[in-house]
């Protein structure tokens, strides 16, 4: 994947985001106030959101400067962590959390993987 393509999905990633949390809070209101889930939908927008702005901004750096594979990983994470608790708060059904923790480890990857690319990155003489 190059970097154009990752900011072109993760633009439409956060509009998608957007969009979500618009939803829920007026076409999804009152399924989510009967499930009882109207702060599963809010935590499954903030991730959503935040990793999405991680995603476009990763996505502005130079292509030769670009990390697939932690940008992969939160794509993931949001993909499982948010879309988890998205059909969660919808459905009602609770074994669905048992899925997003697996959503978190991807976000948890992503991020120790960006840290290990950025340090490795300084320890690479330029020349």
């Amino acid at each position: 994947m190059q970097s154009g393509t990752a900011y072109r999905i993760a633009a439409l990633v956060a509009a998608v985001g957007v969009g979500l949390g618009a939803f829920g809070a007026h076409g999804l209101k009152e399924v989510l106030v009967r499930h009882d889930t109207v702060a599963i939908w809010h935590t499954a927008v903030l991730y959503h959101l935040v990793h999405a702005v991680v995603l476009f901004a990763m996505a502005q750096v130079a292509p030769s400067q670009f990390r697939r594979g932690p940008w992969l990983a939160l794509l993931v994470g949001i993909l499982v962590f948010s879309g988890s608790l998205y059909v969660l708060a919808v459905t009602g059904i609770r074994w669905l959390g048992a899925i997003t923790p697996l959503g978190g480890l991807a976000f948890l990857v992503g991020w120790c993987w960006l840290a290990i690319c950025r340090g490795a990155d300084r320890d690479i003489p330029r020349g």
